[in-house]
């Protein structure tokens, strides 16, 4: 006779939700050794894995929205268990039992309404390039420019939207934007469980493509890149993307866009992790700043796979860490050792942390934080 678990049915959500490759966990802890929280607390995904095996998910308190799903631990497991798809199967769960934290459920509603996590409103999405004289997208155009939401709206990151405009200028290419009919990609949304949510915003982003007659998409956040071109086709449709750094690469290497003179002060590189270890561009932008610089940058502690998460991911960016329990703040202060004066990124999400950590950390001030558009900028 068939025991049925008292569990069973949390058990078949979590498969049914993508969790089902917990059954492969040996329980070797090599997840938990990688984990970038264990460097400031003590936190274990492989429990989180436990849970699920035996449907014992725990959904009130933070464990289960601690995972930033860098996808440190899912590219060491040596029994190819995809411990970020379990986390977020869990958070689906609770996500559909009406159980998030209140920074999540206020970003939904934001989302919802008005198409960004930030909650500003979607006419204004374009007012970013009003005076820097960005045409529309029309069919005829050989690219359509995604800024995302954080480069339309967030202050600091209109500078880096800008940065790419003028590049894209300066080596003669034919883009435009969507302004307000651009959404969110959904993309972290989905990495906290809301994954109809994530639907209704793709759907959307993809009848405007099609509407348009959009082939190409050139996109500045790591986390646009990876849901456009790895989970929109689960939508049946494909687009080709393109991130910044590759689309630097790709002009410079085309003499398009020459770089007149040499970037002067000394420069380090972090990874972001949907650009690294989650689609493997590591070369592309180290070239690009060598292009711009004359030199190699200055590797960091912890460099290319190995790169440590700025803490933005898997809805990060959208929770309040308590001081002390910020990976920014030990990345900085990796950038300050290397005798960097300026730390570069290509991620939206890596410039807000590191900002915030270089202000709120000793002798960290004077290091500068740019996205490589702005390097790159300066020497065209």
């Amino acid at each position: 006779m068939e025991i049925v678990s008292p569990y069973k049915e949390a058990i078949d959500l979590v498969k049914e939700t993508g969790g089902e490759t917990n059954k492969f966990c040996y329980q070797c802890g090599m997840c938990d050794s990688v984990c970038p929280w264990n460097r400031v607390t003590n936190f274990s995904i492989r429990n989180l894995v436990r849970q699920a095996t035996f449907g014992l998910p725990e959904f009130e308190g933070e464990e289960i929205w601690r995972c930033t799903t860098c996808g440190t631990c899912p590219d060491r497991c040596p029994r190819g268990v995809k411990q970020i798809e379990v986390g977020v199967s869990i958070r689906r769960i609770a996500t559909e039992a009406g159980i998030t934290p209140a920074s999540i459920h206020t970003v939904s509603a934001n989302l919802g309404g008005e198409g960004n996590p930030l909650g500003e409103p979607r006419k204004n999405r374009g007012d970013w390039a009003k005076d820097i004289s960005v045409k529309p997208f029309a069919e005829d155009m050989e690219i359509l420019y995604f800024p995302g939401c954080y480069l339309a709206y967030d202050g600091r990151l209109k500078k880096v939207a800008a940065a790419t405009v003028n590049i894209l200028n300066k080596a003669g290419v034919n883009f435009g934007i969507l302004g307000d009919k651009e959404n969110c990609c959904g993309e972290s949304i989905r990495k906290t469980g809301d994954e109809e949510l994530f639907k209704r915003l793709a759907k959307e982003n993809i009848k405007t493509f099609i509407d348009a007659g959009v082939r190409r998409i050139l996109v500045s956040s790591p986390h646009c890149y990876h849901t456009f071109l790895n989970e929109y086709p689960e939508f049946k449709v494909n687009f080709e993307i393109v991130h910044i750094t590759q689309y630097l690469q790709e002009l410079i290497s085309q003499r398009r866009l020459k770089l007149g003179k040499k970037y002067e002060k000394k420069i380090t590189y972090h990874d972001p992790c949907y650009l690294g270890r989650h689609n493997g561009i590591y070369n592309e932008p180290r070239e690009v700043l060598k292009q711009a610089s004359g030199k190699d940058v200055l590797e960091m502690f912890d460099s290319r796979r190995e790169s440590l998460c700025c803490g933005g991911g898997g809805g990060g960016i959208w929770m309040d860490r308590k001081k002390g329990e910020r990976f920014a703040d030990i990345r900085v202060e990796q950038a300050v050792a290397t005798g960097a004066e300026v730390l570069v990124t290509a991620c939206p999400y890596c410039i807000i942390n590191f900002e915030d950590s270089r202000l709120t950390l000793e002798n960290c001030d004077a290091l500068e934080v740019k996205d490589i558009t702005e390097i790159v900028q300066e020497v065209i």
